[in-house]
């Protein structure tokens, strides 16, 4: 039975540590701690900003010039903070030097798994990658900051150097379909694990919270890590309740209870 208590802190430890190949699904709580907000909480960017919600759907991106002029500042803006990994990136990096990691599947864009040192081939990306730029017309793939050069410089709205098309982050906006390899890749490595670890996630958006179903039916034990309740909470066999930053190194052995 899930409880979320001291207690459940030291079983997860001493489960963690007990087994050869774990999962990590990871939300936008594990990036808070970084600087990034969340899109759905209470203070989360499209709750206090409606608007802002038009930028991460197709339709409004590709038929509005304004609507892609706002995503371009947001994009200037974010890359010039420069968010780095915390704690709770930290700790998944743990699990990998303890050769325990199977794979990180991430409904985060921000690249900060990759960034803390996960190796780039254990990531699955559901929902793609604010690090470069493709074109919606040819496709075309290049690093990010290429053009966001060009935004700086004075192109509030750089069209693709290739073509001339619409250019948009490799993110997967609302009306795009996802890409199948990647959610083929993120199932398969929910079904290869020992414990399933969903971290920072509502478990409310799919296919990504797919992954609990799939693991918790393949045998593997399911921990649910957040700041609040989600929506999968009655499929979990462990429930930890708290500050990831704080709680998550412990879990996965960075260091000990003090």
């Amino acid at each position: 039975m899930p409880v979320d208590d001291t207690n459940s802190v030291t079983r997860v430890e001493v489960m963690l540590a007990a087994v050869d190949r774990i999962t990590v699904l990871t939300g936008a709580g594990i990036s808070t701690a970084s600087g990034i907000p969340d899109f759905r909480g209470p203070n989360g960017v499209w709750t206090k900003d409606p608007l802002a919600q038009k930028t991460s759907t197709l339709s409004h991106y590709l038929s509005e010039p304004d609507v892609r002029k706002r995503a371009w500042r947001d994009r200037v803006a974010w890359m010039t903070t420069s968010p780095q990994p915390n704690d709770g990136h930290r700790a998944v990096v743990r699990l990998q030097e303890r050769g325990q990691l199977r794979a990180v599947v991430t409904q985060n864009v921000d690249g900060l798994h990759q960034l803390s040192g996960i190796e780039p081939h254990r990531v699955h990306e559901v929902h793609g990658t604010r690090w470069n730029t493709r074109c919606w017309s040819c496709k075309d793939v290049r690093p990010m900051h290429e053009a966001l050069e060009r935004v700086v410089a004075g192109d509030p709205d750089p069209a693709c150097l290739r073509c001339g098309g619409i250019l948009k982050s490799d993110t997967i906006l609302f009306e795009e379909p996802l890409v199948p390899e990647v959610i083929e890749a993120a199932m398969k490595a929910s079904e290869e694990c020992d414990v399933l670890l969903a971290v920072g996630s509502t478990l409310s958006v799919y296919p990504a919270a797919y992954c609990v179903p799939r693991a918790k039916r393949a045998g593997a034990r399911v921990v649910i890590v957040n700041g609040e309740q989600t929506e999968l909470d009655s499929m979990a066999d462990e429930i930890v309740l708290g500050d990831i930053n704080t709680v998550l190194p412990r879990l996965c052995g960075m260091y000990p209870a003090s």
